[in-house]
């Protein structure tokens, strides 16, 4: 379990982040969005006990990450933007080298490096230079330091930057294994990814946590949308006092006075309605939300 409450950190007179508080569960993959400058690595590194918070708390697995950063360092893994590689090392030196920074035993060393370079695909490269990888491969190295360990929780930024379609989908399928036994924060620009990958997503800005909701639960709109080669006047006759409609460039949008119905028994009030008034219903279905639209409404203020 993850929990931060009220964390602030500044950075001189600038506020980074303000009064953000939340908990994550064992095993969920969380996506931490914003725009840059929204808060995201600094939150990423006060997880980490990479900073100090200004206010607030963190603990992890019920270890105060600055009374006792080591222990919780030891059970969680970091992938920053910028890859934390040796390039003159060869790959599985590099990650021997890591496995003893993060207390692998010697003689387990073998046997998690060699698992590592297979959940990351990288056995072909494992006796070659970082410096003569691809980007792509260099991203999967940083990926191999951040889990030679075992991690419980893991942190990624960005973890699919620089690869290509076919590696992307491999490591969205390495993250979904980990969250088998981790817990996983994700922080990425790409919405595909979190669409793909996380089951709940936490939307920054300004530094203050404004949004925080399972990926379904986003999805889901408490309008309908309704095609009628009916008037306006017509519509809004007929539902009267229930809802609200607003014309767009394919039909009407419908929307709820209250939210006391749910969203299946609302679509059969507003179509009883719309047939004993007269209007002509050619379809009327749940508005369907993608995350780009719900991040571009929290970016600009209006959730």
């Amino acid at each position: 379990m993850i929990q931060a409450q009220g964390l602030r950190r500044c950075y001189g007179e600038t506020v980074a982040v303000d009064a953000v508080s939340f908990e994550i569960a064992p095993g969920e993959i969380v996506g931490l969005l914003g725009h840059n400058g929204a808060g995201k690595t600094t939150i990423m590194k006060m997880l980490t006990g990479y900073l100090e918070p200004d206010e607030g708390t963190i603990t992890i697995d019920g270890t105060d990450v600055l009374e006792d950063p080591a222990r919780v360092q030891a059970e969680l893994g970091y992938l920053p933007e910028s890859l934390p590689i040796y390039p003159e090392m060869i790959v599985a030196d590099y990650l021997d080298y890591v496995a003893s920074l993060r207390g692998v035993p010697r003689d387990d060393r073998p046997v998690a490096i060699a698992r590592t370079l297979e959940a990351t695909d990288l056995l072909e490269r494992a006796l070659e230079p970082i410096s003569t990888l691809s980007r792509g491969y260099q991203q999967r190295v940083g990926v191999a330091q951040a889990i030679v360990h075992s991690p419980r929780f893991l942190i990624l930024d960005e973890p699919t930057n620089g690869l290509d379609p076919s590696q992307t989908q491999q490591m969205r399928e390495l993250i979904r294994r980990l969250a088998d036994d981790a817990t996983v924060i994700l922080s990425t620009h790409i919405m595909q990814e979190v669409d793909a990958i996380c089951s709940r997503v936490m939307m920054l800005r300004a530094g203050q946590l404004a949004l925080d909701r399972s990926l379904d639960e986003l999805k889901r709109s408490d309008r309908l949308v309704l095609k009628t080669s009916s008037s306006e006047h017509a519509v809004l006759e007929a539902i009267g006092d229930i809802s609200s409609a607003s014309a767009d460039s394919t039909g009407f949008l419908v929307t709820q006075s209250s939210t006391d119905q749910a969203i299946d028994a609302f679509a059969a009030t507003v179509a009883e309605r719309l047939v004993n008034g007269g209007v002509v219903v050619n379809a009327l279905y749940p508005e369907k939300r993608d995350l780009e639209s719900v991040f571009r409404e929290v970016s600009e203020g209006g959730r």
